[in-house]
C-alpha cells in the first residue's frame, strides 16, 4: 500500500443493522464530492462500501443487527500527489485468514456472492487484515480519476478565463 497523508477524517458507527447503510452511504457520497470524485467513481465508491457491510453483517455477525461497526473516512494524498478517499470498514466479528476471502467462482452464475469481485474491481486498493485486538479491518482507496483531476482542472482554468 502506498504512504499516504492523512487530510479529513470522518468516523461514523454504526451497528450491525442494513437500516443504518444510508447514513454511511450519505457520508461517503459527501466526502466523494468533497475530494472531487466523478459521479460514476462515487457510485462505485458507494457500491464497494455497500458490499463490504453487507459481508460484515451476513458473514461477519451472521445477520445480528446490534453489533459495532466502524467506517473511517479519510482524504488522503499519495506519494504522486494523486488525490484520494480511504474507506476503513472495523468490525468486532471473528477473524478469518484475509488470504481465504474471495469471491466465489464467476462461472457459478447464481444471485449474491460477487461482494469481494466488486470491491476489487471498483477500487484501487483492498486490503484486509486481523488487528490484534481482534475483529477484521478492511481498508479500501480510491484515487481521483485522471479524468477527474484533468476536468478540475481545466474547469479551474475555465474560471480564470477573461469572459468575452
Amino acid at each position: 500500500m502506498t504512504d499516504m497523508r492523512r487530510e479529513n477524517v470522518v468516523v461514523v458507527q454504526i451497528l450491525s443493522d442494513s437500516r443504518s447503510l444510508p447514513v454511511v452511504r450519505g457520508a461517503v457520497e459527501q466526502m466523494a464530492a468533497s475530494e472531487g470524485l466523478k459521479p460514476a467513481d462515487s457510485h462505485g465508491l458507494i457500491l464497494a462500501i455497500d458490499e463490504a457491510l453487507a459481508n460484515v453483517i451476513k458473514h461477519g455477525y451472521g445477520g445480528q443487527t446490534d453489533q459495532p461497526i466502524t467506517i473511517t473516512l479519510s482524504s488522503v494524498e499519495a506519494d504522486d500527489g494523486r488525490r484520494g478517499i480511504a474507506i476503513e470498514v472495523r468490525d468486532r466479528a471473528r477473524q478469518v485468514d484475509p488470504g481465504s476471502i474471495c469471491g466465489r467462482n464467476l462461472d457459478d452464475v447464481r444471485p449474491g456472492g460477487l461482494g469481494v469481485h466488486i470491491i476489487r474491481a471498483v477500487m484501487d486498493e483492498a486490503e484486509y487484515s486481523c488487528p490484534e485486538e481482534g475483529g477484521m479491518c478492511l481498508r479500501m482507496v480510491k484515487y481521483v480519476s485522471n479524468a477527474s483531476q484533468r476536468d478540475a482542472g481545466d474547469e479551474a482554468s475555465e474560471s480564470q478565463q477573461p469572459m468575452q
